[in-house]
């Protein structure tokens, strides 16, 4: 896996006293390279399988790789020409080369400030804050690859106006009911820890108490957002205002107590310090001397790229719920500190791990490692992922070149944003949760089935897809010319060799099949498929294809990222 080392920030020179020390047993972890890490890696998945008596699952296909690996990262199924591009490739390290091509694209940081949007804020128009300046600041930050710390220490601290510092945006959407909401999520996401429960009563499952849950929320009882609430720009201004360090909250007796000003650890600060509560709060979460922030970001990462996490949920980590294989998450976390917090980097890792690259079909040797129905995880194949809403309609997108029909930007936008809000369901919890997955239930599979972008995907227009299938343009070679876009992988080209198509109409459905699911149809499929074309080739041969390309699309297999 050759490849220029990543930025290191883990040994910068502490000055003391005049003299320039460095920590050589940090300088030597940050030396590690991708190689060692990922062997690791594997080393430790490997003893997994051998401990637990199953065996892993054969490595998966090309295609699905690369469908797997654009929807994870880019958060869409790749274009046809991109795929086209990658299978053709007979390179033995196409497969890390393409996952940095991903990495390289615009559309990551696309994908992860959606993500993180709705981790944070989630997709309802929530009038406290202004999910607009929030999704910006997040764009920003994972084009820049900013540190996880920095980030996370950014979101908890910010202050100022929206439109100057869109992280403010985070906190304002959770100030309500004396700030509980922001305390229960600001532990979830950033330490991986439901404290919420135990705003009421000490919890009767872990150990979790009263005290830690009020103490933190101690830290927010002065933040305040300012400004005219609705305006048409939905501006405003987060700041602090001096609050007491001191919290009373009345336990389930009745009777009332009072906790200081402290981290969920028990961790107290100085109650005179010139630090904003907040700003102090930032602090501990982000300090490398505590686990819990490494620990919660690696079990995340790890959870959306494989499809299960170490623990179940994933954002509720401690003695009470261990996780799956404490060595590798331990492992993992203390790396990626190391790394400084390098979230392009950690991908890399999981992306060239052995799970990574094997099927997500099981087999008699690990039908049982199914967490769906409650297994413990081994990782000794890939688990499949319902798409997400965004992931359905960024890949029809994709897919078919359905935002190529003439709507401008804001058109386009406004469309996207109608077409998600149909799949939104708010709840009324302690962190105003929603749904977020497309999970193929009914009402959902109608808009899908019957819906304009559906319409506009398998439209007949000239110049739009399924007229450059049927004319073959679309088999023309991309401007890319087959070398590589990504910044790591150097001067070389990639070697060759262009797909081989069935001809005639065959030829045609084989290139939806691609483009739909990454695969070619099987000799039945392809069989089935024809006829579908030549019952619907009534007049215009573009019949044909819309009836088949309207079925791949909405098969069970299209809406699945496995």
């Amino acid at each position: 896996m050759p490849r220029p080392p990543s930025r290191i920030r883990r040994f910068l020179p502490v000055v003391l006293s005049g003299l320039i020390v460095f920590n050589l047993t940090e300088f030597v972890r940050a030396a590690s390279s991708d190689d060692e890490i990922v062997a690791r890696i594997n080393e430790m998945l490997r003893q997994t399988w051998k401990d637990n008596g199953v065996t892993p699952s054969e490595r998966a296909d090309d295609g699905e790789f690369a469908r797997r690996a654009s929807l994870d990262i880019d958060g869409h199924t790749p274009s046809f020409s991109r795929l086209a591009q990658f299978l053709s490739d007979g390179s033995p390290d196409k497969r890390l080369r393409y996952v940095d091509e991903l990495l390289d694209d615009p559309a990551y940081a696309e994908h992860f400030s959606t993500i993180w949007g709705n981790l944070l804020i989630g997709r309802a128009n929530n009038r406290r804050t202004n999910r607009g300046e929030l999704e910006r600041w997040l764009k920003q930050q994972f084009e820049k690859n900013a540190p996880y710390d920095r980030f996370t220490y950014d979101l908890i601290s910010a202050e100022g106006e929206s439109a100057r510092n869109g992280a403010v945006g985070f906190l304002a959407a959770h100030l309500n009911d004396n700030a509980v909401p922001a305390t229960a999520i600001t532990a979830r996401i950033f330490l991986g820890m439901q404290v919420q429960c135990t705003q009421c009563h000490n919890h009767p499952f872990n150990d979790w108490k009263q005290t830690q849950f009020w103490g933190m929320n101690a830290f927010f009882r002065g933040t305040r957002r300012q400004g005219a609430g609705g305006n048409q720009r939905n501006e405003f201004t987060l700041e602090d205002n001096d609050a007491d360090s001191i919290v009373f909250f009345e336990k389930r007796s009745g009777v009332m107590e009072a906790i200081t000003r402290q981290f969920v650890d028990g961790t107290l600060v100085a109650g005179d310090s010139s630090e904003s509560p907040r700003t102090q709060l930032a602090k501990l979460v982000t300090n490398p001397d505590k686990p819990y922030m490494a620990h919660a970001i690696v079990n995340r990462m790890w959870a959306h790229y494989i499809g299960a996490g170490f623990t179940k949920p994933i954002d509720d980590m401690g003695p009470h719920n261990p996780p799956s294989n404490p060595e590798l998450i331990e492992y993992l976390a203390r790396e990626f500190r190391t790394a400084g917090y390098d979230l392009k980097r950690l991908t890399r890792w999981i992306a060239a791990s052995e799970t990574y690259n094997l099927t997500s079909r099981s087999h008699e040797g690990n039908k049982a490692d199914d967490p769906a129905v409650g297994s413990t995880p081994l990782f000794s194949h890939m688990y499949v992922k319902p798409f997400t809403a965004e992931q359905l309609y960024d890949s029809l997108i994709v897919a078919t070149d359905a935002h190529k029909t003439g709507r401008n930007y804001e058109q386009s936008e406004r469309q996207r944003n109608e077409w998600l809000g149909q799949f939104v369901r708010t709840f009324g919890t302690d962190e105003n949760d929603e749904s977020t997955d497309f999970n193929g239930t009914v009402p959902q599979a109608l808009v899908m089935m019957n819906g304009d972008l559906i319409k506009s995907a398998i439209s007949g227009e000239p110049g739009g897809f399924l007229r450059r299938v049927l004319d073959g343009s679309v088999l023309k070679q991309d401007e890319s010319g087959g070398k590589s876009k990504s910044a790591h992988a150097g001067n070389r080209t990639s070697k060759s060799t262009p797909l081989k198509f069935a001809k005639g109409i065959p030829g045609k459905i084989e290139i939806l099949y691609l483009t739909a699911l990454a695969r070619k149809p099987t000799s039945s499929e392809l069989a089935a498929f024809d006829k579908t074309f030549h019952t619907g080739n009534d007049r215009d041969p573009i019949h044909g294809l819309q009836d088949v390309f309207w079925a791949l699309l909405n098969s069970n297999e299209f809406i699945i990222n496995h």
